[in-house]
């Protein structure tokens, strides 16, 4: 049986209303209206417009349309649907947008961290697909995960599982999430950035060059230009990347000893660079973890890769009553 599915990705620059059709474990997405982020009121004129003229388009309303499913950055109330200030929307202040939508459009609508979301998505429609304990990683602009546990969504007391960016690994060393030497310095777009900046930096003091960074483009310096520059062979790059890696490892050994999980599945950057990174992340899981917990369990990057925004709104809309 056919179910039809709208989903709402809202980020701290764009935002995505998109329109899928799930058969099973199948979802296919129809229709998807990507737009800027602005101010509060505006945005949220824009997603209202936006799913209006979806319906419209595609013919749907209350009756045949199974849920809206919301990702979004927390913190957020998942119980009340209630947006709480996320650090990436600036006013965006206790925004009730379960309700909003539902009372806006009659169609039940459901709300969820993006981690979660996008554990949801690789769950259901990714590399996740029949496992019953998953856990998915971020690894993007910051780093989160979403767990599935006995085959549900698990949120925690208040709904603040998974912040697996906030713990620390090392007394010193990046900054992410407000803490130095945390998970995320290590394992996050700006963290890469911040050791490959060190590295740099210690190199021209003493006296030698870097041939991928002059002086004076010490803050140009990002992910994407040091995984380039891995790919290409540079050895100061593919330290970067193995220093990431290494933290990378320990932190997941931390997960698997943890909640023995059948499957860790790992998005952003990683997903964009496993091929460097696999092997050192798992040399560190295998001599750090307990070797029934690693037999147990696979890692690997997205299936959904660059779709997974849209495949994540998606499926908190599938979930919600499941």
């Amino acid at each position: 049986m056919a179910i039809d599915l709208i989903g709402l990705d809202i980020g701290g620059t764009k935002c995505a209303v998109s329109y899928g059709v799930q058969q099973g474990s199948d979802l296919d997405i129809q229709d998807v209206v990507r737009f800027n982020t602005i101010d509060r009121e505006g945005t949220l004129g824009l997603i209202f417009q936006h799913v209006a003229d979806i319906l419209e388009r595609h013919a749907l309303g209350a009756e045949n349309v199974k849920a809206i499913g919301v990702s979004c950055g927390g913190p957020l109330n998942v119980h009340t649907g209630t947006i709480q200030a996320p650090p990436n929307l600036p006013n965006w202040d206790n925004v009730p947008i379960v309700d909003l939508l539902e009372n806006r459009f009659g169609i039940r609508a459901a709300l969820q961290n993006d981690a979660n979301a996008s554990a949801l998505a690789e769950w259901r429609f990714g590399a996740g697909q029949g496992t019953q304990h998953m856990a998915y990683l971020t690894f993007g602009t910051g780093l989160g995960a979403g767990l599935i546990l006995d085959g549900r969504i698990y949120t925690g007391a208040n709904g603040n599982a998974g912040e697996l960016g906030h713990i620390r690994l090392s007394d010193h060393g990046p900054v992410g999430y407000g803490k130095s030497g945390s998970f995320e310095g290590f394992c996050s777009g700006s963290g890469i950035a911040q050791i490959a900046r060190t590295a740099v930096l210690e190199r021209w003091q003493r006296g030698e060059s870097v041939a991928w960074c002059n002086p004076g483009e010490l803050p140009n310096i990002t992910a994407q230009l040091v995984a380039q520059e891995a790919h290409a062979g540079n050895a100061l790059a593919l330290s970067v990347i193995k220093t990431s890696a290494t933290y990378l490892g320990r932190g997941l050994a931390m997960l698997i000893d943890l909640l023995n999980p059948e499957l860790i599945v790992v998005g952003g950057i990683y997903t964009r660079n496993s091929e460097l990174m696999e092997p050192w992340v798992l040399d560190i899981v295998r001599a750090e973890a307990l070797g029934r917990a690693v037999a147990a369990c696979a890692i690997r990057p997205s299936l959904l890769k660059e779709r997974i925004g849209d495949y994540a709104a998606l499926s908190v809309a599938a979930n919600l009553g499941e």
